[in-house]
């Protein structure tokens, strides 16, 4: 019976400390799908201009790169970057308003330059190519096994069979 009794707190103990060693992202629940997109506040320049570039993820300027104004469904007005990538579209009011240029779409809170907030940026920066995540991978990839079922059944038979050869081994000497 006291054989028994210390095997089960020698398993308690190893499922406690298998507990202990999981990040807690690797058992909560996965992050929704679909996330709100980040509003960037913008100060407008005088007349209702807004200002702004499009750059590739290295860092050069785009030329010639259409750009889409919206609000909401609605497309307000349809322009092109120049040289510089630089693009503007004017007679703007304040509010909520979508650019979209080279496969990537922004969010941006139009602000006149006296209600601007001093956070507010002087103008639209959009970042085109791939997306830069460094030393993300290696955690995706645990999180990612730590959700299959049956990697954490083995880890479960581990903690219980080790214990329970371990016991046997002492009780055969």
């Amino acid at each position: 019976m006291m054989r028994r009794t210390a095997l089960v707190q020698r398993v308690a103990l190893w499922l406690a400390v298998v507990g202990f060693c999981l990040p807690q992202a690797a058992i909560a629940a996965p992050p929704s799908a679909k996330k709100a997109p980040v509003v960037v506040d913008v100060a407008l320049r005088d007349g209702g201009v807004l200002v702004g570039q499009v750059v590739h993820a290295k860092g050069y300027p785009l030329a010639k790169v259409p750009v889409v104004l919206r609000s909401g469904d609605q497309q307000l007005a349809l322009g092109k970057t120049d040289a510089a990538g630089l693009f503007a579209f004017r007679g703007l009011r304040s509010g909520v308003y979508q650019v979209a240029a080279a496969k990537g779409q922004h969010t941006y809170r139009l602000w006149s330059q006296k209600a601007a907030p001093p956070s507010a940026k002087p103008g639209a920066l959009i970042v085109v190519g791939k997306d830069t995540v460094r030393g993300q991978r290696a955690a995706r990839t645990f999180r990612n096994m730590m959700a299959n079922p049956w990697v954490i059944g083995g880890i479960i038979a581990v903690a219980v069979a080790v214990p329970v050869a371990i016991h046997n081994a002492d009780s055969s000497s």
